[in-house]
């Protein structure tokens, strides 16, 4: 099936992030199994349209959400685009799919009192992995960076002159994204106290945080505080952008900050404003 030529692929050229490859893995295995089960097919040559569309069928049957089941028509998609692009295939089976529409959804968010009250607890223990898992929460809310470009942050990337810190975001592209001074004498006092070397979020031993730990980390404190579901270091980026604009942030600005290469990802935090705009309206408003 040619997957490892294509993790190579997406791993060396595209410079997709471990996150998407590892999602790549998944989707690819999922969709081989249904293949080997179904039809016991392992040449790609011979999978045509209608055994895709079987597929996507089966994963909406067993009440996929239609975003999971669009990531991985796009992975397959990718997948195939490859194959035909090195004549593995003469032909892409997944050129006339459409993929499930999905009901676009509001970010959610954690309420600004309620981060008020995260950092004015003591819910952060007075020891490495306390002041490491603050910090963490910290720049995930005051930056609205990613997962991934949390944890790839080197001692090199801290600039403390102009109070920035580079970051390396999707398709590799590096943005700097400006911290406040108090964060920086955090970040300058953790560093110095337990002489971190490479990585600012490491182990004690100096390994790199891995994500399934940030995500846990995020989660514990979250759920001191939030009733949301999902606790999640995406909701305090979503958190960020929202806190942002409420306060009368530019849009373009909260775009280039958060990375995001069009405008229409970043416009839809601007519903969430709209919507307190229209709550204060009704509580304030004599004839509302």
């Amino acid at each position: 099936m040619y997957i490892e030529d294509f993790i190579d692929y997406v791993k060396s050229e595209k410079r997709y992030s471990e996150y998407t490859v590892v999602s790549y893995i998944t989707d690819l295995n999922q969709f081989f199994r249904f293949l080997n089960k179904e039809y016991q097919i392992s040449d790609p040559k011979i999978i045509k349209f209608k055994i895709i569309r079987n597929w996507i069928t089966s994963m909406l049957d067993s009440n996929l959400k239609p975003s999971t089941v669009k990531r991985k028509i796009s992975t397959l998609k990718t997948y195939f685009k490859f194959l035909l692009i090195n004549k593995y295939i003469d032909l892409n089976p997944t050129l006339k799919i459409v993929s499930p529409k999905s009901s676009k959804k509001l970010p959610v968010f954690v309420e600004k009192d309620k981060m008020d009250n995260l950092f004015d607890s003591n819910f952060f223990e007075d020891h490495f992995e306390g002041k490491r898992n603050r910090l963490i929460i910290e720049l995930f809310y005051l930056t609205g960076i990613r997962l991934s470009e949390l944890i790839n942050i080197q001692l090199i990337d801290v600039d403390f002159t102009n109070s920035q810190i580079k970051v390396l975001g999707k398709r590799n592209k590096e943005r700097m994204i400006p911290i406040t001074h108090q964060t920086l004498k955090i970040i300058s006092d953790f560093i110095s106290f337990y002489q971190i070397k490479k990585y600012l979020f490491c182990e004690e031993n100096g390994k790199r945080l891995y994500p399934k730990k940030v995500y846990r980390i995020v989660n514990k404190y979250l759920e001191k505080i939030s009733s949301l579901q999902k606790k999640s270091p995406h909701i305090l980026r979503h958190t960020f952008a929202t806190h942002m604009l409420n306060n009368g942030a530019d849009i373009n600005a909260i775009k280039e900050i958060l990375g995001h290469a069009n405008l229409s990802a970043t416009q839809i935090y601007t519903h969430n404003s709209i919507k307190k705009l229209k709550n204060v309206h009704k509580q304030a408003h004599p004839k509302a």
